[in-house]
């Protein structure tokens, strides 16, 4: 169906309205209230009907435009959302192959633990400036929101349910656990 051209229309109107005043001035003077015939009336209505719709049928177009710009604005957002992270760590695995290629050439087992502290503190630094922190456990109270217990020990001079152990190190992003910390606790006799 082809859209109804809104110049056409808000033409017709003018010139309608402008014909059944016209003809009711003439017939009254111009201080008296205009007196439309029927179809006259109906010309008016039908122009008016005409122009509500066009106005109906342009902001229904606008909103459908909106809608669709805003679910694919929406969609870039998710498909693209991980593209900073990545960006951080490009570098890391830079350094990482650095490591990798240095002890291919040259077996100094020292040197290889070093840069690779160095590349665990680099990758550290960087989930920490990206909100994801480490869950600190050791000798808190076991917390099976953020703790997943793997095994447990007796420790007499510990209290039940403490942490004593982590065998995974857990994280969370803001308030939410990415990964739960798998942590050894203490019980009873």
């Amino acid at each position: 169906m082809a859209k109804p051209d809104p110049d056409t229309h808000a033409a017709q109107n003018a010139r309608q309205r402008a014909a059944a005043e016209d003809v009711d001035q003439s017939a009254t003077g111009d201080d008296a209230v205009p007196e439309l015939t029927s179809d006259q009336e109906m010309d008016v209505v039908r122009a008016d009907l005409s122009e509500a719709r066009d106005k109906m049928l342009r902001a229904q177009a606008e909103l459908d435009n909106y809608r669709k710009r805003a679910r694919r604005e929406l969609d870039d957002e998710r498909r693209y959302a991980e593209i900073n992270l990545l960006r951080d760590l490009l570098p890391v695995l830079d350094n990482i192959h650095r490591a990798v290629d240095a002890a291919e050439k040259k077996a100094d087992p020292a040197a290889l633990l070093s840069g690779f502290k160095m590349v665990r503190q680099q990758l550290e630094g960087l989930l920490e400036q990206h909100h994801c922190k480490t869950i600190e456990a050791v000798g808190e109270a076991f917390d099976p929101a953020q703790h997943n217990a793997v095994m447990q020990q007796a420790k007499p001079d510990k209290p039940e349910n403490t942490v004593l152990d982590v065998v995974q190190t857990g994280y969370h992003l803001y308030d939410r656990v990415v990964r739960p910390a798998q942590v050894i606790v203490s019980k009873k006799e």
